[in-house]
Order: structure tokens, then sequence, then C-alpha cells
């Protein structure tokens, strides 16, 4: 592994943890990932970025939904065999061969996806969790996404249950809770960018960067 070392970053819908993930990967001059990993995978596989995207964060059903739910046709050399299915299950260990390619290469920032747990052998990671206040989530999201109150708290609520499924389903672990991770922080608290500066402090003392 080198010196190349990994921040694993969680996050609630409204948070601002990509934000966050961001301007902390851009402080400390290392690779950012979050939706790339889509395009990656797609392209490292040879499957269809559609996949992927439709299988984004979303945990595999039970055995029944495993048999009939969301299965997609495997593309190879330009042909669709429809007799060859790829299951959630499969699209997820092919973004997790990138995501530990990725690693192993350069130092990296990741944005969800469990890579915290598909890099938890990696030597020099640090695991955080940003989460914020109901409140400073809902005025976010009315803010950017320009919708009401209601709105924004459906969006949360959505995406806070596909969020933990995907991570609890995936990693054994729980979603949001302390245990899980190396810091867990509000970044309604100190604001974005306050909250940029206490994980990067956190992440130099942890991982003795200079």
């Amino acid at each position: 592994m080198n010196d190349h070392y990994v921040i694993n970053l969680g996050r609630q819908l409204g948070s601002g943890g990509k934000e966050i993930g961001e301007k902390l990967a851009k402080d400390l001059g290392i690779s950012f990932y979050d939706k790339e990993l889509i395009n990656l995978a797609s392209k490292e596989s040879g499957l269809c970025r559609e996949f992927f995207e439709r299988a984004d964060e979303k945990a595999s059903q039970s055995l029944l939904g495993g048999l009939f739910g969301t299965r997609f046709p495997f593309v190879t050399e330009g042909a669709y065999p429809y007799n060859s299915y790829l299951s959630n299950d499969s699209l997820f260990k092919i973004q997790s061969d990138v995501i530990r390619h990725l690693a192993e290469e350069k130092s990296c920032l990741f944005v969800g996806r469990c890579a915290d747990y598909i890099l938890r052998d990696h030597p020099r990671c640090a695991n955080v969790f940003v989460s914020a206040s109901p409140e400073a989530r809902i005025e976010r999201l009315t803010r950017i996404h320009n919708i009401s109150a209601e709105e924004a708290e459906d969006l949360m609520e959505k995406a806070d249950k596909k969020r933990s499924s995907y991570y609890n389903y995936y990693s054994y672990k729980t979603w949001g809770a302390a245990a899980t991770y190396h810091l867990c922080i509000d970044s309604s608290v100190l604001g974005i960018d306050g909250t940029v500066e206490f994980i990067k402090k956190f992440v130099k003392l942890k991982l003795q960067l200079p």
C-alpha cells in the first residue's frame, strides 16, 4: 500500500457530506470518488452504466426478491444474452473490486457505497460519518432542490432508509452508529467549512500525516 491512505465518508442526505468530502479531498490533495465509481465500475466490467445507477446503494432483497426482483442482462461484446443475469450482489462485488483497486493505486476519499467495510483491512484508513440536525438538513434540501419542507422530509426519510438498508445488508454493521466509525460529526454545529477543518485535523492525527 506504500504511503497511500483512504478516507471513507458516510453521510445523511442533507448533511452536506458530499460537499464536505469534496473540500476535504481537495485540501488534502487526494482523489475524490462518489458517483464517479459508477462510471469506473461500468468501464471495468463492460456493463451498461444504467445497471449500476439502478442498483446504486440498494441492497439485494430477500430470496424472493433475489429471484424475481431487480435483475440485469449481462452485456458482453455488444451482445445481450438474456439467459445470463446479474444481481445487485454481483454489481456490488464489481464496484468493490474497483474501490479496492483505486485504494491500492493512490490515496482516495470515498463517499458511501460501504467503502469503509470494503477497505476494512486497509492499514491506513479513517472512517467518518457526517450527520446534521433535521432542521439543518431540511433547510439545505429545500434551498438546493427548491422543494417544500414536507418534500424534503420525505426525501430524507427515504434516503436514510435506503442507505441504512444497503449498508447494514453488505457490511453487517449499523449505518450511522458511533461504534461503526472512527469519527461521527454533526455538520450543523460547525458548518460545512468548520466540519472540513475538524475532520482534516482528526485524519492527520489518526494517520500521522504531515
